[in-house]
């Protein structure tokens, strides 16, 4: 295969010596229709943009630096050229530095990628009849108008192949191939075509240039503003439809138009809000069961038998407790535990059980639906034999393959980058790097419990004489609580420094693991990821649940940790109270910590962009320069948004 795509997609240029030979993008001015998606001629759709900071305005770098890098930029632009995709310069209506470079695939291009890349095309319009379900009456209510968003129509598709033209249905050459396939296909070319050669090893993909800084943004164009329609007639408002349709929030209670965001977006993104949406639906029926054993246990809480013997003058008023530390502690009665009785008869009831026994039978049931969902839309859109078919290695991997093996099966030669020796010592090598991290949570959970064992000393000795005036705090503050509180709050923030640290960390180790697919990319990340969070997230919970109070000896023989800390002990009526404090502290600073990412300085950022944007409102900008004032979602954005839920 790599061979194949050397022969077929990357001529091996080098590094062009010749000035003159260079080809370069025409140059043309903005021709003032800002929701324009085509060159300046109307015709050419922009099927992406490349972003770049003119060399010969900045003054950060050195000359010979900017030099460089006009270079390999100029280099890569003829090779775009040359592999036949059309480019088209415009330089920036607000900021003069600033060039946007239109990219156009014609319509051979696009014709040779989709086959290259199996894309499945419509070979006739679907004439099967469909039955309708029973539920439809009651599912209408819910589902997008049809005059809004039209329903797409099916067809009956194959892989593309040019020399059987004939047989696909092409009614308009610029529609056969939706904007998501004809930026996919663009971007497949961008990530290949090499800038630069060095000792041999070729330099190449759009990629690397971005994170050089030769160019500082490239992505495909929405087709209009979100706020209102597109005022060009040549130019659809899927993206308008989308935000008043589906993602405003008065739709919260609509079906998605799946088929549409497909469409727009793409078969990733469509699988991904796909799940979204089966999953909570999901835990909307999770959440009326978890809700409805709360209450349970709010109800219940005044009638549990052991919160009434422990509040009890005459049962738990008469037992005395031992001390739960050795010199500063003393004696105390079993009837100070009152409150913490009730509220730990919140958690541990009947309704907890029930809870738990209905989780197991869920969690079941949602991936067994799950599958017959997707299974549903892998039919639906066609994708089936996509995911069997063979998948594009990865650039990153192709410019590494300079080692030729033996393909004891075939019997022919294969490019790899790397031995079987060295395979085995890059495998060796990041799994000590993550069974490394791991022990690193553990070390930090024993750390606290250090902390916890020297602190609950502290609190024992000194808690109780600066609230000693105050009965009611003094009711709830108890030693264990305010142990139990702060121990939890330190977890937390050391449970997301090593989150932010290990998230960069995997990304390292996978990259030199050097995947050969993009999928094998993504469950190796994920492994590690789930690893690491796993550990790090319950680590802590795991402890609490398991192992403390479980070995604290007896009265006159306590355990002690490192010779000198008394083993923890639960209240008397069980650790699951902390645990539940451990769990809400975690869960619920994760979604406030998510939220301020997501929600606020995102928010945040568009309203600087909006205020600056009106202080020049005058300025008539283009779609392209409105784009690239939006905040990107990264190469692996996707996969954050999984690993989250």
């Amino acid at each position: 295969l790599v061979l194949e795509l050397n022969k077929v997609i990357i001529p091996t240029y080098g590094t062009v010596l010749d000035q003159q030979n260079l080809h370069t993008p025409e140059w043309v001015d903005f021709d003032g229709k800002p929701d324009s998606l085509f060159f300046s001629d109307g015709q050419r759709r922009i099927d992406f943009i490349l972003v770049y900071e003119d060399e010969s305005k900045k003054m950060t770098r050195k000359r010979s630096d900017r030099k460089k890098q006009k270079r390999k930029r100029k280099v890569y632009e003829s090779n775009l050229i040359n592999n036949g995709l059309q480019l088209e310069a415009t330089r920036s209506v607000l900021d003069e530095k600033l060039v946007f470079v239109k990219v156009h695939a014609p319509w051979e291009v696009l014709c040779t990628y989709a086959e290259v890349l199996h894309i499945k095309l419509p070979l006739q319009p679907n004439d099967l009849k469909t039955r309708d379900s029973a539920f439809n009456w009651f599912s209408r209510f819910f589902k997008v108008d049809e005059n809004i968003i039209k329903p797409e129509q099916e067809f009956f598709t194959a892989p593309f192949q040019k020399e059987l033209l004939s047989n696909f249905y092409i009614q308009d050459k610029d529609t056969f191939f939706n904007p998501a396939t004809r930026s996919r296909i663009v971007h497949f070319i961008l990530s290949r075509v090499e800038y630069a050669t060095k000792n041999n090893v070729k330099k190449f993909g759009i990629n690397k240039l971005l994170d050089t800084g030769i160019y500082k943004a490239a992505f495909p164009l929405h087709d209009s503003s979100f706020r209102h329609p597109s005022t060009d007639l040549n130019c659809p408002s899927e993206r308008y439809l989308l935000y008043r349709e589906w993602a405003h929030p008065k739709n919260i209670f609509k079906l998605q138009p799946l088929d549409f965001i497909r469409k727009y977006y793409g078969e990733k993104i469509g699988i991904y809000f796909a799940w979204l949406g089966f999953y909570t639906n999901m835990l909307i029926m999770a959440a009326i069961v978890g809700v409805g054993c709360f209450l349970y246990g709010c109800l219940t809480k005044d009638n549990c038998t052991w919160s009434q013997e422990v509040c009890d003058p005459n049962i738990g008023g008469k037992i005395i407790m031992c001390p739960q530390c050795d010199k500063a502690c003393t004696y105390w009665n079993l009837t100070i535990t009152c409150e913490s009785s009730k509220k730990l008869c919140i958690f541990d009831s009947f309704g907890t059980l029930v809870f738990a026994v209905f989780m197991g039978i869920w969690v079941t049931l949602f991936l067994e639906f799950w599958k017959r969902r997707q299974a549903e839309l892998e039919y639906e859109w066609d994708t089936v034999e996509y995911l069997e078919q063979e998948e594009q290695v990865r650039p990153e991997y192709e410019a590494r393959c300079t080692h030729v093996v033996m393909n004891e099966i075939t019997q022919q030669e294969e490019h790899v980058p790397y031995t079987a020796c060295g395979k085995c010592m890059r495998m060796t090598f990041c799994t000590s790097a993550v069974f490394f991290w791991i022990l690193l949570i553990i070390a930090s959970v024993i750390g606290i419990i250090v902390y916890r064992l020297s602190v609950f000393l502290a609190f024992s000795a000194k808690l109780s004489q600066h609230i000693s005036g105050t009965e009611a705090i003094r009711k709830y503050l108890t030693p264990q609580t305010a142990t139990s509180v702060t121990a939890s709050l330190i977890s937390f923030i050391v449970i997301m420094v090593l989150n932010i640290i290990y998230e960069k960390v995997a990304i390292l180790i996978t990259d030199f693991e050097l995947p050969r697919t993009q999928t094998e990319y993504e469950n190796s990340l994920t492994t590690k990821m789930f690893l690491f969070q796993f550990v790090n997230y319950y680590s802590s919970c795991f402890y609490i649940a398991f192992f403390k109070g479980k070995f604290v000896g007896h009265p006159g023989n306590p355990v002690y940790w490192l010779g000198k800390y008394r083993n923890e002990e639960c209240d008397p009526g069980g650790c699951l109270l902390e645990l539940t404090t451990q769990l809400a502290i975690i869960v619920g600073g994760k979604a406030i910590w998510n939220n301020i990412q997501e929600v606020l300085l995102p928010w945040v950022k568009n309203l600087i962009g909006r205020y600056c944007a009106a202080a020049r409102s005058e300025k008539v900008i283009p779609r392209w320069e409105h784009d690239y004032h939006l905040q990107p979602i990264g190469k692996l954005g996707l996969f954050y948004e999984y690993l989250e839920m």
